[in-house]
């Protein structure tokens, strides 16, 4: 096993070329602590809320009487719960231990995940979804600002593409996981296939975040993992360093000062929160629109189907953060990403075009959605100086596109209006030729 893990290495130049043996040993070791509770908790945050859209089109939809645009109100609470606390999050996370605190608001997504299983009103979902929100609020946040504080800038594409990829595979097992409950356990103990997913999400996340608690390093310059010596935890902030990164020195009343002095904030978030709405039509409105076509694809085929957009960001993901790491350039996969965009957007504003070329442009949306990581990737390395600021901007671009993500729905996507959303797509080609690709 050892000498195929180091083969794959090789292959994928997971290391940088010159790296001693010593440094090697400590990044294997870092990996080993930091992506797999990373990559499992977001994973299963993205199970869990995209649950909500399969188990729409799985009966919810009818067993709850959730017409007209009950789901966008719906997704709305979520998003309010979501976003209220996104800022604060981030700034407990400086002050106190990331493996306390990320796994305990994990705990309590997974418990109203589970209480969602049980709801009998539109009402009682509408509440249920807003303190899912609100307890989910640290993961991505969270998770994002701690592992880009560990390594290197030309190892960071490579592990924001590993962490950023559980978000796409969540949503695809999610819609694996529906198609199974739906066949399979529909009615089982007198629950709908529906109920049956959210179950199942619980049972799932309630064991990644007992893993945090164990196994998580926190920030490297507060660091008492118990699997790491001193002298690895010496070396892992002298790499850090090196590379123009400075650690975290705490709150202080010049933090906010400091972002908004920072012409880096600005440029990063707008960046940031323009590219998630360019790249909104690969989720809701690509799943909408299989489920428009009963006779075409039944409820099984649409939950199957609706991966493919979430399949093509994870390979897009891979893709281009490998590539920019081993290039050493961030900007030439968002280029073409922006140009991927403005030319699927357009055909899907027309809309009267063939079947296949609908999919090609929803799966282009999907693939563009995979640079997400390279961004990030792009800002930790932009704001390398300032911890505390860059923790800031994650929390602050992430609010936004979830504020974009409450609003922006309920009048250019709204669920009455699929799947032709002619208004949605408008507004997201608008922005593309107000930004276009050389805006990045």
């Amino acid at each position: 096993m050892a000498g195929f893990l180091s083969r794959v290495a090789a292959a994928t130049r997971w290391f940088p070329a010159g790296m001693s043996q010593e440094e090697r040993k400590l990044v294997r070791k870092l990996d080993m602590l930091v992506l797999p509770y990373a990559c499992l908790s977001f994973f299963v945050k993205y199970l869990d809320v995209s649950a909500l859209t399969n188990a729409y089109v799985s009966g919810m939809k009818d067993d709850l009487n959730l017409y007209g645009d009950r789901l966008n109100y719906i997704n709305a609470a979520y998003e309010v719960g979501y976003v209220v606390f996104q800022i604060p999050s981030n700034l407990i996370l400086i002050k106190y231990p990331a493996q306390y605190y990320l796994p305990f608001a994990e705990l309590f997504w997974g418990f109203f995940t589970l209480g969602t299983a049980f709801v009998k009103t539109y009402e009682q979902l509408v509440v249920m979804r807003f303190f899912v929100g609100l307890s989910a609020t640290s993961c991505y946040v969270g998770l994002v600002h701690i592992v880009n504080s560990w390594y290197r800038k030309p190892e960071l594409g490579r592990r924001n593409a590993l962490f950023w990829i559980a978000n796409p595979l969540g949503q695809m097992i999610a819609g694996y996981l529906q198609a199974a409950a739906y066949t399979n356990l529909n009615n089982h103990h007198g629950l709908q296939g529906w109920r049956w997913l959210f179950i199942i999400c619980t049972i799932i996340t309630i064991p990644v975040a007992f893993l945090g608690f164990f196994v998580f390093p926190d920030m490297p310059e507060r660091t008492k993992s118990r699997f790491l010596s001193e002298e690895e935890k010496t070396l892992a902030r002298k790499r850090l360093s090196e590379e123009g990164f400075t650690p975290s020195t705490g709150l202080s009343k010049t933090i906010f000062k400091r972002v908004l002095g920072s012409w880096h904030a600005y440029a990063f978030v707008l960046v940031l929160v323009i590219f998630c709405q360019q790249t909104y039509p690969q989720s809701n409105p690509f799943i909408l629109w299989l489920d428009s076509q009963p006779d075409k694809y039944g409820v099984a085929l649409v939950n199957n189907i609706s991966t493919v957009t979430h399949a093509a960001s994870t390979v897009g993901a891979l893709v281009m953060c490998f590539y920019s790491d081993i290039r050493g350039s961030r900007i030439e996969p968002i280029i073409f990403s922006g140009i991927l965009c403005i030319f699927s957007n357009l055909v899907l504003t027309i809309w009267k075009i063939p079947d296949g070329l609908k999919f090609f442009a929803y799966i282009s949306i999907g693939w563009a959605y995979g640079t997400i990581p390279v961004l990030i990737a792009w800002t930790a390395e932009g704001i390398a100086t300032d911890s505390e600021v860059r923790a800031i901007v994650f929390a602050t671009y992430n609010t936004l596109s979830e504020i974009c993500g409450l609003v922006v729905p309920l009048v250019a996507w709204p669920t009455s209006k699929a799947p032709q959303f002619r208004g949605g797509f408008i507004w997201v080609c608008s922005i593309l030729f107000h930004s276009g690709p050389e805006g990045y």
